[in-house]
């Protein structure tokens, strides 16, 4: 298989591997693949997360995938095993069309740093 670098492809094909793992049905949405990644940082494995801690298991994720960009810098682990992060920077204010496009290029980055997508 040729490799893809067009980001709408390797997309396409993030969105697919993860659908059929983890989704019954309809496929995942970015704030689904962001969840996902929240609960992979975290390390504690499947369980039930009450409300608070979804919110508080995206905003992990939102913090590692930004934390390449120079936005946030992994602080500690709390008592729960829980990471926190420092803001070092502001983020800059872009169109919704921008901000979902700098989430789904750091999406797939943090995919491909664990070699999810890699081809055969």
């Amino acid at each position: 298989m040729s490799k893809i670098t067009n980001l709408k492809e390797k997309w396409d094909l993030l969105v697919t591997k993860l659908t059929d793992q983890f989704a019954d049905g309809d496929a995942l949405n970015i704030d689904g693949i962001i969840y996902l990644i929240g609960v992979q940082e975290l390390g504690q494995g499947h369980r039930k997360f009450k409300k608070d801690e979804k919110v508080n298991l995206m905003h992990i994720a939102i913090c590692k995938l930004l934390e390449p960009y120079g936005y946030y810098e992994f602080d500690f682990f709390d008592a729960d095993g829980w990471p926190h992060y420092k803001m070092l920077t502001e983020l800059p204010s872009l169109k919704a069309g921008e901000q979902t496009v700098l989430m789904k290029e750091s999406i797939i980055n943090y995919f491909d740093e664990i070699q999810f997508l890699a081809t055969k």
